[in-house]
């Protein structure tokens, strides 16, 4: 017997997908706009009553740092899989730099704009909002990266960092597929030739950017049509790649000389594996570090294999408190998706919790 409610529950899915507007609106967890601009927007996700009541138990605020080439919803991906609104429940008050569209006018960016102008005039943002003397950074990919270098580049004496959690960030470009070989070929250049490129480029356009995220998991495009064909009754499921697809969609490109550098400094010149880094005369050397830190891998991650993440454990050496937390999972998955919400978000609820005990002198859990 045909079950008609779950026929016309496909059809409509189906409509939905193909000519109309969506299986479900994009979500957006409730935020106000404490600052904006060209590339340094910060919002936070509390009110002042889940503010005050943070302040009075003694929590720091979180500001989350995107990666460059992906938009800062990912820390609002859906309303299952929020790391916004996990850290709000959680009692925490979250704040979200967002970097906006990256275009060819912004070629001439690169590593130094952000880790000595756009994080630190956002870390004082939110410093001021909360009425905080420092505030723990939290970073997805290579905004894990940004917030460790940004980290490493403010003086000691005047350090508003408390701790830093990076998930799946690269730390050794050795270690992630492709790289050892392009380092190779382009030798007898001196490693000219992708720079060439990508200054004609003024960067990695958002196009490039976004096929090149989804060629990471070609099987998952390739089956697409069939995934939909047999789960077109199962709205939960369709709504949940539709929120992936909205994603990607929305990645915007990287700025030309922050890409240039990325060649440079992390896989021709391979000196993040040794964390000492120089973005145009300006040094910056991951040993400083002395705050407690925090990093997540995973060995199912396409991005950012387990050995690339774990080598922080060797660069953090000053770190007082180091952790390395392994989640099995892919790398959006390991922020926010199902394992996230099981394994990574409670591994950091920790983590922040053992931060605030050290800060008043106590021992904290390992």
């Amino acid at each position: 017997m045909v079950d008609l409610s779950a026929a016309g529950r496909g059809l409509r899915n189906l409509w939905a997908l193909s000519l109309g507007g969506g299986i479900a609106p994009r979500h957006r967890t409730d935020s106000i706009a404490i600052a904006t601009g060209d590339h340094r927007t910060v919002r936070r996700y509390a009110d002042d009553d889940q503010v005050r009541a943070a302040r009075e138990a003694g929590r720091m605020p979180v500001l989350l740092v995107p990666p460059i080439a992906a938009p800062a919803s990912c820390y609002d991906l859906s309303a299952d899989h929020s790391v916004v609104a996990h850290l709000r429940d959680s009692g925490r008050v979250p704040y979200v730099l967002d970097f906006g569209a990256i275009s060819y006018a912004d070629r001439a960016m690169g590593f130094g704009d952000f880790i000595t102008d756009i994080i630190p005039e956002a870390i004082g943002r939110v410093l001021d909002d909360y009425r905080a003397p420092q505030v723990d950074l939290y970073g997805w990919s290579l905004g894990g990266t940004l917030s460790l270098l940004t980290t490493a580049a403010q003086p000691v004496q005047t350090r508003r960092v408390r701790s830093v959690v990076t998930v799946a960030t690269p730390l050794d470009y050795n270690q992630l597929p492709g790289y050892p070989l392009a380092r190779a070929l382009t030798k007898p250049t001196g490693g000219m030739a992708p720079t060439v490129l990508l200054r004609l480029l003024g960067g990695v356009p958002a196009p490039l950017v976004q096929v090149a995220y989804r060629a990471t998991s070609w099987d998952r495009e390739a089956k697409k049509p069939w995934f939909i064909a047999t789960h077109l009754g199962e709205t939960e499921t369709l709504r949940r790649m539709e929120t992936i697809d909205r994603f990607q969609r929305d990645f915007p490109g990287y700025p030309g000389r922050l890409v240039e550098q990325m060649w440079e400094c992390f896989i021709y010149r391979d000196e993040l594996v040794g964390g000492v880094l120089d973005f145009d005369g300006h040094t910056v050397d991951l040993a400083d570090i002395d705050v407690p830190v925090q990093l997540f891998g995973s060995h199912r991650d396409a991005l950012c294999t387990w050995g690339a993440a774990r080598h922080g454990v060797d660069l953090l050496s000053r770190s007082p408190h180091l952790q390395f937390t392994t989640v099995e999972s892919s790398h959006l998955g390991l922020l926010a998706g199902p394992d996230a919400a099981i394994h990574t978000w409670p591994a950091i609820d920790d983590f922040l919790a053992g931060v605030d005990t050290l800060v008043t002198g106590a021992v904290a859990p390992t």
